[in-house]
């Protein structure tokens, strides 16, 4: 058996960075929603924006993570 560690390590390194790239987009989005939770509470008066602005930016970062799913799911099954 011959294995092929450039290739192995390709995988192992383009997993790695997709990993982090949409594990930091899903806390980007839990972020901006609890920004617009305190803006909306009133328990921080300085949440840098708009609560709208926050939450659209956290459905935008969910939307993100989805697609990524979706399109890696594609991936498998094609």
């Amino acid at each position: 058996m011959n294995i092929d560690w450039a290739a192995l390590g390709s995988v192992f390194g383009v997993s790695l960075a997709v990993t982090v790239a949409l594990v930091g987009l899903f806390t980007l989005g839990i972020v901006g929603l609890s920004k617009h939770e305190a803006a909306t509470s009133g328990a921080a008066s300085a949440t840098g924006g708009a609560p709208s602005t926050a939450r659209a930016g956290a459905y935008v970062c969910f939307a993100l993570c989805a697609a990524a799913v979706a399109y890696g799911i594609y991936l498998i099954v094609a």
